[in-house]
């Protein structure tokens, strides 16, 4: 997951051709100004919320607070594919979400804070350093509704843990936002030499890299982790999967990516046609309330069904890659997903 971000994007010197710089601004514009400043300022805001629900609805089996819970965790889903920038700095993206968790870092590290009583819980300070495995909204899903922790420590610390886990994500959100609404949009909007980004070209860049990567995060962790292999499925091992929500993240996910993909494309009204039929098709594909978490996976028919769903996944990717980048002239370097 270090690695999810450090895919490299080259303009490519022939053969295609650049968008005239006016388009290339517009799309900058428009990206920054409805999709990422408004999902950022979502986030705050169900941060906010969340932490005013801990106030009067602090037990683990309070609708309230896990609809809060829950909506916050929309809010992340739909900015978590814009991995640069402010969500990287001190690894605040991990400590608004650390998932997948292939070696189950955020039981181990709640599970000795419950043990231990720990008091960094009454100091933010404090809790700042505990890991970061132990301090997001999947932190919070574990406590709201995995049975073995909601049992755990007293009542009492376990709200005080709820307490603390939520000032943190306050805390990480509002840094997030103010610094996209300070100089990190600015740098965006208007590039220079001396910036981050160079020129509109390198801003496009970036924006193409985080539609290329969201889509093959979809693929291969949000469908691929719970599909295992043919012999060896692995359920347990999908995202929300204790919250039910395994496959109502992949769809808030591939929502706020379709827009991002038509943004992007709305100089190529072909390939934008292309993304609008290929995502109204994996959104149909996914809308499938008979198994919430992948479960069926284990099962043949049903494994068929979710292999169908990736597939229909892994083509918008295509289109992305194979198509939007040679027509705006640019390409991923490297796979996405590669380490260094």
């Amino acid at each position: 997951m270090r690695h999810l971000m450090k895919s490299c994007l080259v303009v490519l010197a022939t053969g295609f051709p650049l968008m005239a710089q006016a388009d290339v601004k517009t799309i900058i514009e428009q990206t920054v100004t409805e999709q990422i400043l408004p999902g950022y300022q979502g986030l705050a805001n169900h941060a906010e919320s969340l932490l005013l629900a801990t106030d009067s609805h602090c037990g683990v089996d309070d609708p309230d607070l896990r609809d809060a819970w829950g909506a916050m965790m929309d809010a992340w889903t739909r900015v978590s594919h814009l991995r640069f920038g402010p969500s990287e700095t001190d690894a605040r993206a991990f400590a608004l979400a650390f998932w997948p968790d292939p070696r189950g870092k955020t039981a181990k590290a709640l599970n000795q804070l419950l043990t231990d009583l720990d008091p960094s819980v009454s100091d933010p300070a404090i809790f700042e350093t505990v890991s970061v495995a132990a301090r997001g909204l999947n932190a919070l899903e574990f406590l709201l509704y995995d049975d073995a922790m909601r049992a755990a420590a007293t009542p009492e610390y376990r709200c005080a843990l709820i307490r603390a886990i939520a000032t943190g994500l306050v805390d990480t959100s509002a840094a997030i936002l103010s610094d996209w609404q300070g100089q990190y949009g600015d740098a965006m909007l208007n590039p220079v030499e001396t910036g981050p980004y160079r020129g509109e070209g390198e801003v496009y860049q970036e924006l193409y890299k985080a539609l290329a990567t969201g889509l093959e995060f979809a693929t291969l962790s949000r469908l691929g982790r719970p599909l295992g292999t043919f012999d060896r499925p692995r359920p347990r091992r999908a995202e929300l999967r204790r919250s039910g929500r395994s496959r109502h993240q992949l769809i808030v996910a591939l929502e706020e990516l379709s827009e991002l993909a038509a943004i992007l494309s709305s100089d190529h009204p072909e390939i934008a046609s292309r993304f609008e039929v290929g995502f109204a098709e994996a959104l149909d594909l996914a809308a499938d309330p008979d198994d919430p978490i992948f479960a069926s996976v284990s099962e043949t028919s049903g494994r068929l069904k979710v292999e169908i769903l990736q597939q229909s996944v892994e083509r918008l990717r295509l289109i992305v890659t194979d198509e939007l980048g040679p027509a705006i002239g640019v390409g991923v370097g490297f796979n996405a997903l590669d380490g260094d």
